[in-house]
This record gives structure tokens, sequence and C-alpha cells, in this order.
């Protein structure tokens, strides 16, 4: 595994000239292409220079450190925010309804001087933005906690310091914050202990939202069991091919099922050995064909019929997964979110006959009978919610569907992976 490095980020992947695979690709291909330089197994060499393609991605990774560190990345974003940083004037909207019936807290790994300025300019709607459906008012108001310089994922074992910050300055105040917490206060540091313990919570009571699949996703759920929602942007690409190309996935689906109608009536006695070259070369030019049409890159998802890495992570460790957090604005908060059954190895030979809707209607008679039916008025009232009414009128981001079972119209479902307990055994680091 010494030649393998996993890209958990956007940042390995996007931003054009400065990102590590991007970066890394370009300077291979310069070296490959360069007559000055005699291409080896491990790398290239001119004269008595040897470069290693280890030691060029170690310069790669030094070097992408180094910005981030210096913040001279951060600064170049503040310069452009317009350009850098989306503005969606539904967030005040979800985030107040939020905590209208919870507590919402903020942790991040940046400084507090440029989260308030990414934060002040996504709360920022003075210009008269006429979708703006909340008053305008500090972006602090809407958080019971926050968090800065985490340090994540440490932040999810023994954490640093926690220390309060002066809103005025930015600097930190000296020693460290063991006081309650306080309206409106910004804290540097501390652990997702300290932030349990502040808001008075317990592991399974949060659910914590992020896009770093190990840094924000697997190690909240395996250090303290928080119920878990990945942001994965790409998922609005990944859901327009698999609708655009289904013809390459049903014809990929018809070639497995070919494949094992060959072998059906072969046991360990037949001296028979089917000719399956071509259907394995069609299978790869498939997959291969499936795979462009994501880019060069391929999916972030699957390999033909495989899932990748980063899909096994995502099913094993997100409870919720979607492409905007924006979606949950279309769900009532007491919805139950339920994975849909999946069916193991051994349990897919076995084809149980499905009921229809008459049949199912039928079955669960005693039970609507004793609980009432989910649409059944109430006081004049359907069992709804009133923000999931107002909002009818208006769509989900695209690729933006959580993944319940039976999610109320018009959305598809997405990804979810357990029920909303949030059980799963101790697994070990992926």
């Amino acid at each position: 595994m010494k030649r393998f490095h996993i890209l958990n980020t956007l940042f390995n992947l996007t931003v054009p000239s400065l990102a590590e695979a991007h970066l890394y690709a370009c300077l291979v291909d310069f070296f490959t292409n360069c007559s000055r330089y005699v291409n080896c197994d491990t790398g290239y060499k001119h004269g008595n220079l040897f470069m290693s393609f280890r030691s060029m991605f170690q310069d790669v990774r030094e070097a992408m450190d180094s910005v981030h560190l210096s913040g001279c990345l951060k600064e170049k974003t503040l310069e452009n925010l317009e350009k850098y940083v989306v503005k969606d004037p539904r967030v005040p909207l979800l985030l107040s309804r939020m905590k209208e019936v919870g507590k919402v807290f903020l942790a991040t790994n940046s400084d507090y001087n440029y989260t308030d300025a990414i934060m002040s300019y996504l709360f920022d709607f003075s210009d008269g933005d006429k979708q703006a459906e909340t008053p305008q008012r500090p972006w602090r108001s809407y958080f019971d906690l926050i968090v800065v310089d985490t340090r994540k994922p440490l932040f999810f074992a023994e954490g640093t310091v926690l220390r309060q910050v002066n809103t005025d300055t930015g600097k930190l105040r000296i020693g460290t914050y063991t006081g309650p917490l306080q309206h409106c206060a910004v804290y540097s540091g501390g652990s997702s202990d300290v932030v349990c313990d502040l808001l008075g919570v317990k592991g399974k009571d949060i659910l914590y939202m992020g896009d770093h699949i190990f840094g924000d996703i697997l190690k909240s759920k395996k250090r303290q069991g928080w119920r878990t929602f990945l942001v994965v942007p790409e998922l609005a690409r990944e859901l327009q091919v698999w609708t655009e190309k289904s013809e390459l996935f049903e014809e990929l689906r018809s070639l497995d099922l070919f494949l094992a109608e060959l072998y059906q009536h072969l046991d360990s006695g037949s001296s028979e050995r089917p000719d399956i070259s071509s259907i394995k070369r069609r299978i790869q030019k498939v997959t291969h064909e499936m795979d462009m049409c994501y880019g060069k890159m391929g999916s972030l998802f699957r390999c033909g019929s495989r899932q990748t890495l980063f899909a096994n992570q995502l099913m094993r460790y997100a409870d919720l997964y979607a492409a905007s957090f924006i979606n949950f604005l279309y769900y009532p908060f007491s919805y139950l979110f339920r994975a849909p059954p999946v069916l193991m190895a051994h349990e897919s030979t076995v084809e149980h006959g499905r009921l229809d809707v008459g049949e199912a209607g039928t079955a669960l008679a005693p039970w609507l009978a004793q609980h009432g039916h989910p649409g059944q008025q109430v006081g004049g009232r359907g069992l709804r919610s009133r923000r999931a009414e107002e909002s009818q009128h208006q769509q989900p981001d695209a690729g933006g569907v959580l993944c319940p079972l039976s999610p109320p119209p018009p959305f598809q479902v997405a990804g979810v992976r357990r029920d909303s307990s949030g059980e799963e055994e101790d697994d070990g680091e992926a």
C-alpha cells in the first residue's frame, strides 16, 4: 500500500493548478516528455540527479501544506469571495428553523478571522436579495456554539486546549475556558467531548454534517458515535450520468446475467470450459465507457459493478448523504430516515414473492386500524409539517435527496446507511 495515497477531499482533486492530483500529474507529464531527463521505473534521472515518484509526491504534499499554513490561499479567497464562495439565501432560513427545534453548533478548522469573513458574506443579504426569507441579523446568532481552530480529526480524540476568542480582535484569551456556554461566544480548540458537555448532549443526540469522509464522518462516528451526514457535491453529476446513461448500466447487468447463464448447467464434474473471453472484453469496454461519462477521473462511487473505497466508507460510516445540507429544508424535522433493505449475497439467491398494493394494504390493515393512517386528519389538520407545506413549491438541489425509505413526494431516494438509531459495531480503522 506504500504506492498508494488516498485522496479524501476536494482539495486533493480540484482547484486547477493548485490541487495535489492535478499538480502531481502535471509534473509527471513534464518530466516524461522532457528530453533532458531519462525515464526510469521509479522516477527520472538527469546526470547525477535522480527524482523518484515518491519524492516528487512528497514535494507536492509539502507545497500544498505550505500554501495552507501560510494563509496565502485564504487571502486570495477573501479577495474575491463572489468567485469562490456560493451564497444561498436558504441557508439562514434552514438554520433558523433548526435552532427553533434544537441546538446548532459550528466546528471548523479555520481561524476566527477567516471564519468571520466567510460567514458574514454568506449571511449578508443587505443588497436587497428578494429570495432571502429571514430578517438580516449577525451570523453568530444562528448558532448555539461556535468553535474554531478545531484541528480535526484531533478534535474527535484528545483535542486541544479550549480558549475563548476575542471577537473584536480575533485573538485568543489566556488560559483554558472552564465556564458555562455563553450566548454568541466563540471558542478555539477544544474537543468533541467538550462540545457535548457545553451543549448538554450525548453522542447519539448529535447529527454532525461534514464534507470530509475521514476527518469529519469516520472519526466522529467511530470515536464519538455521532450520527453523521456527508455532503457530497459530486452527487448531482453522479445522478445525472446514472439517469442519462442508464442503457450502459443495463448492458453491464445483462452481461453479468449472460455470464451466469453460461455456467448454469455445469458443476464440479463438468469438463466443459465456456469461452468467456469476448464477454470479459465487452464488460471491460462498457465499464470504461461508463467511467468516461463521469470525466477523466471516473465515478466517485463505482467502477462498473464495483463500488469505490469512497463509496464503501460512505455506506459504512455516513448515516445520511446528499449533495447539500440545504435538502433538509424539504423534510419535517420529525422525519424518520430509514435505510432501504439491502440483500446479502446468500439472500439474493432466493426470490421472494412481492406483495402488490392491495395485498400490502391488507397486511397493514390491523396496524393502520390501531395507529391510524399517516395522512389522516387530526383536529382538522393532516399529520404533515407546516414547514413541509410551505416549501412544497420549491425543489431540492440536484442530487440532493436525502435517503429515506419512503420520502415525501416529489423527492427521489439517494442514500442512507442505516436507520435513525445509528447503531453499528466497533469497526477497525479504514
